[in-house]
C-alpha cells in the first residue's frame, strides 16, 4: 500500500526523476533519489509546507529538482524505473536517504560539505550527499 496518494502520471514523473537525477548510479542510487522525493511529500515542514503531491515537490519552484531540465527527464519512463518509483511509494527506504529531504552531488572528486539547506549530512552514496533535517524539526521523518 502506498505511503503517499498519487496517480499514473505522478508515478511516471517520479520514476523520470529518478532516473534523471540518478541513472548513472544504479537501481540503488536511483532508489534513494526517490525516498527524497517521497520524504518530501509527507513531510509537512521547512519549504515544504502544504506540498504533499508527486508533482508539486518535482516542480516546486524554486527548490525543485535540477533532473527535470536533463534530457533524461524527457522521455518514457520504462517499466524497471516505474518498478522502482512504486517501491519508495510503498515506503521502501534506504541509507543514507531514510529521512533525508535533500542531496546534491559535488563536481569532481570533492566531499560532501557537513550541511547543506542548514541540515546535516547523512551519508554519501556513490556521486550524491545526502542531508536530514534533525530530528524534532520534521516528525513526520522521524
Amino acid at each position: 500500500m502506498a505511503i503517499i496518494r498519487y496517480t499514473e502520471k505522478e508515478l511516471d514523473l517520479l520514476a523520470r526523476l529518478m532516473r534523471a537525477e540518478a541513472v548513472g548510479e544504479g537501481n540503488l542510487g536511483m532508489l534513494m533519489v526517490g525516498n527524497v522525493v517521497v520524504n518530501r511529500a509527507i513531510s509537512n515542514c521547512l519549504t515544504f509546507k502544504n506540498i504533499n503531491s508527486i508533482y508539486g515537490i518535482i516542480y516546486q519552484s524554486p527548490g525543485g529538482f535540477a533532473g527535470i531540465k536533463s534530457e533524461l527527464f524527457f522521455s518514457s519512463a520504462t517499466t524497471n524505473e516505474k518498478k522502482l518509483a512504486k517501491r519508495v511509494l510503498n515506503g521502501e527506504y534506504y541509507y543514507p536517504a531514510t529521512n533525508c529531504l535533500w542531496f546534491y552531488s559535488p563536481s569532481g572528486n570533492n566531499n560532501c560539505v557537513s550541511t547543506w539547506y542548514n541540515q546535516r549530512l547523512s551519508g554519501r552514496y556513490k556521486n550524491h550527499c545526502f542531508y536530514k533535517p534533525d530530528p524534532g524539526v520534521c516528525p513526520e521523518l522521524h
